[in-house]
């Protein structure tokens, strides 16, 4: 899939600000700290497309790059922690979530999810999420080369097990390495299919089971929360980490 070139079209602090509709977009968004930005750098084939910094939270606009003037990659912002007051913090995930349900280009979403640890409650929140707006979707298990392949498949299949009930199919999932390079390869193959096969009507993830519509920005109830994980919460730290 020719890649060239790749050029930074902007950065969009809402949806009014995003570039104009005619290009496929491509988003990725996952965990702040889960290896986005070093993961978009190995996609585009240039190391310092996306700026890599080692503060959580630190992509705080909608951001923008036109590939081969045929398609775009959107960087959106992390979700789950972010440097700034709660005010600028609720801006720019709000700014994300509109695009996410509005934005009619929008192809196919990436979420990218840290291979080395086990489920998540708030990746798992963002699947519900995601499925709840009957959203297109891949998942990445990211940083593939940090831990043993047992390590690895073990948390996949303990991730798939937790979402099982919600779809049928299960979405599709990719395991790469921005350190490696795996995965490169079948997540361009999965946009070039799409671009190739020209616009088309939105084809949402299949939905066996619908979780209950959760209102932005996650605000999914503590007691469901605190049946499903069969642990006590603490309802500050709660309130600290859900996303948007």
């Amino acid at each position: 899939m020719k890649l060239s070139p790749v050029i930074f079209d902007r950065s969009a602090p809402d949806l009014a600000a995003c570039p104009d509709e005619s290009l496929p977009e491509f988003a990725f968004i996952g965990r702040s700290n889960v290896g986005k930005s070093s993961l978009l750098n190995t996609l585009a084939g240039i190391r310092r497309l996306a700026r890599v910094s080692p503060t959580p939270g630190f992509t705080k606009l909608i951001n923008f790059f036109t590939v081969g003037k045929q398609w775009r990659l959107v960087d959106l912002p992390g979700y789950g922690y972010a440097e700034g007051s709660r005010k600028h913090v609720s801006q720019f995930n709000r700014a994300a979530a509109n695009y996410l349900k509005r934005r009619p280009n929008l192809c196919c979403i990436f979420l990218l999810i840290d291979s080395g640890l086990e489920p998540q409650p708030i990746d798992l929140e963002f699947v519900q999420w995601l499925a709840s707006h009957a959203r297109p979707f891949v998942m990445v298990f990211t940083k593939t080369d940090r831990g043993t392949p047992k390590a690895v498949a073990a948390n996949i299949a303990a991730f798939q097990a937790r979402i099982a009930g919600w779809f049928e199919p299960l979405p599709e999932i990719f395991q790469c390495s921005a350190a490696t390079g795996q995965g490169r390869t079948e997540l361009l193959a999965v946009i070039g299919k799409i671009v190739d096969a020209g616009p088309a009507a939105d084809e949402p993830a299949p939905v066996s089971a619908p979780p209950p519509e959760v209102e932005p920005p996650f605000r999914m109830q503590v007691r469901a929360r605190r049946e499903a994980e069969k642990t006590p919460l603490d309802k500050k730290k709660l309130k600290a980490a859900r996303p948007w």
